[in-house]
């Protein structure tokens, strides 16, 4: 299956009744304010990172450092958004569930960032039952995406001595990723994007 953002994106802002501390992976796109092309260039189908850019990759890539219940897994740095796979690993409790074991076995699947998950239908959240949420608790998904705009937002305007100004669009998308099928397919739609920078009628304008 090949994974089309026309056809696959969740476009509300954010699954109703939807419990998003709950452990498994999730898609997420951010969009710069204006779609403006901040953070670098596609050249020959690949993507040369700004120094905007370069601030957003090492933010991204911290996250784990400052959040030990999460993994990230395919992500992409685009001129003007970002593409990410980023797996809750622990419950709120601190218990393992997915994505805890690193020993290089026959359940791990090669990903780049050296990260393994457990091939089991139960660490897709799709695969378990939704609970209310009581607004963006710590942990979350909302929580862990609002960190990241947050700190590169500062560090960016840092640079720029533009304080206050917006770097993202207010929100962002979403999507639970439900299956592995769906998981492989959306890792290769992650890694083909700056290739199709020319075709990508959302976002490459």
């Amino acid at each position: 299956m090949k994974y089309d953002p026309e056809k696959h994106h969740r476009r509300s802002i954010r699954l109703r009744g939807y419990n998003y501390t709950q452990p498994g992976a999730y898609f997420v796109t951010l969009v710069t304010q204006d779609r403006m092309p901040l953070f670098g260039k596609i050249i020959d189908g690949r993507m040369q990172l700004s120094r905007f850019g370069n601030i957003v990759d090492m933010i991204w890539r911290r996250l784990p450092h400052h959040f030990r219940h999460i993994r990230l897994d395919e992500y992409v740095v685009m001129p003007n958004h970002f593409h990410g796979i980023i797996w809750i690993v622990r419950d709120k409790t601190g218990n393992k569930t997915v994505g805890a074991r690193h020993s290089q076995d026959e359940t791990c699947i090669g990903i780049p960032h050296n990260y393994c998950h457990l091939q089991n239908p139960q660490n897709f959240p799709g695969n378990a039952s939704p609970q209310r949420p009581t607004g963006a608790p710590s942990g979350s998904l909302g929580a862990l995406i609002g960190n990241f705009k947050s700190i590169s937002t500062r560090r960016i305007n840092g640079i720029r001595r533009t304080p206050g100004a917006r770097v993202w669009q207010r929100n962002y998308y979403e999507r639970i990723i439900r299956d592995q099928q769906e998981l492989n397919a959306i890792r290769q739609y992650i890694i083909d994007n700056p290739r199709q920078w020319l075709q990508d009628r959302e976002f490459g304008k």
